[in-house]
């Protein structure tokens, strides 16, 4: 038998699965999240909703649907028959003591929470399951190599090819997610959408920019950016603000959630390309960010990160508030460790009362604290979450 890394999320599954009647798993296609929630409650019924034989089962008689289950049931891509979590609410309601009863995952985040919050509030305990984090891999041997793999499980599990999975991977996206969530007449048109965000990870977003470059309005910019964002490709990270008197910007910055999806979607076709092309520090920088966020979501937890930028042009990447004081961290894809990168973290901590630890994260192999920043290279970037 094939044997699966585990996930550390695992255990706040279990944990909730003995608080709450029902556990509700969301996170991108191919996270993990079937293989996660088989292994953790093997004795489970599951169903799959993206078989068509059960959808129409479901669809047309969701009484006999779930008199099949008698006990603890997964039900895989909930989203696809929603109608069926009012009915998830009814049965709970009746044995509202029985914990751990249903398990359901969903991809599309969009249309999964709007249904969870309209009948499932106060019933369900609520996780997202992202690509694996650098620590589930155990770490990486090669920097370049490591991004531009990227992070999706069946690339480590069944030793694919990056490229060819993630072509695929791209393909089935645009042909089902997006078409399920947006009446997208011209998918072409969504894809070159979807490739100019690949060139902005990392970058402050501006939707008229990306309008104009594919030819699209600007409300159909925005729209099409919720719909990646619904659907766990990229993810906003909101700008600090404070009731200081510079003024600072209230533009986020957008990332893509998975390395290797962002060097495919550029066209980067070996590692050796990367470390060559000329945004290889936004997706380092990239990288970063997206571990800060697994780190929190394994753990359950709402994250508070956030990026710093005032009318000086003066930046932090990363603002991480969620610890006893603020973690401010500059992220450096250069392998040797230059005094100037923490430069703006020295003359800018004062802003942040609480200012715990600044931080630069970079390309290389040595920790060491120069002129009071630390410098973390990438492989350690576990000792900071």
């Amino acid at each position: 038998m094939k044997k699966y890394l585990e996930r550390e999320l695992g255990k706040k599954i279990v944990q909730w699965a003995r608080q709450y009647p029902v556990v509700t798993l969301t996170g991108p296609r191919q996270s993990g999240k079937t293989t996660l929630v088989k292994s953790l409650f093997p004795k489970y019924a599951y169903v799959n909703l993206e078989n068509p034989v059960e959808r129409d089962y479901a669809e047309s008689d969701p009484v006999a649907f779930f008199g099949q289950f008698r006990r603890g049931v997964i039900i895989d891509e909930i989203q696809r028959v929603p109608a069926l979590l009012s009915h998830v609410q009814s049965i709970v309601d009746e044995s509202p003591d029985e914990h751990g009863r249903f398990i359901l995952t969903g991809s599309q985040n969009l249309q999964l929470m709007k249904g969870v919050s309209q009948s499932l509030a106060g019933r369900t305990a609520i996780g997202s399951l992202l690509p694996f984090s650098l620590s589930e891999i155990g770490g990486g041997s090669n920097l370049w190599k490591t991004l531009w793999q990227g992070f999706f499980p069946r690339i480590f599990h069944d030793n694919l090819d990056p490229t060819e999975a993630l072509a695929f991977y791209t393909a089935t996206y645009l042909e089902r997610d997006v078409r399920e969530l947006v009446r997208v007449k011209d998918l072409s048109r969504f894809s070159q959408f979807l490739r100019l965000c690949a060139g902005r990870t990392g970058q402050l977003m501006n939707a008229a920019n990306l309008a104009f470059d594919s030819g699209i309005a600007g409300k159909t910019a925005l729209e099409w950016i919720a719909i990646l964002e619904a659907s766990y490709i990229v993810r906003r990270l909101p700008p600090w603000f404070a009731n200081v008197s510079k003024r600072l910007s209230k533009t986020p910055k957008m990332y893509f959630l998975d390395t290797g999806l962002v060097c495919y979607l550029l066209g980067i076709g070996s590692p050796d390309q990367l470390a060559s092309h000329p945004l290889r520090g936004a997706i380092f920088e990239t990288f970063v960010m997206t571990e800060f966020w697994k780190h929190y979501a394994n753990r359950g937890v709402v994250d508070r990160l956030s990026h710093y930028r005032d009318g000086a042009q003066r930046e932090i990447d990363l603002v991480d508030e969620g610890r006893s004081g603020n973690l401010l961290v500059e992220i450096k894809s250069g392998q040797t460790p230059n005094l100037e990168w923490g430069e703006t973290l020295r003359r800018i901590s004062d802003i942040f009362p609480n200012a715990s630890q600044l931080c630069v994260v970079y390309g290389g192999a040595k920790e060491q604290v120069r002129s009071g920043v630390r410098f973390v290279p990438w492989r350690n970037i576990g000792s900071l979450l």
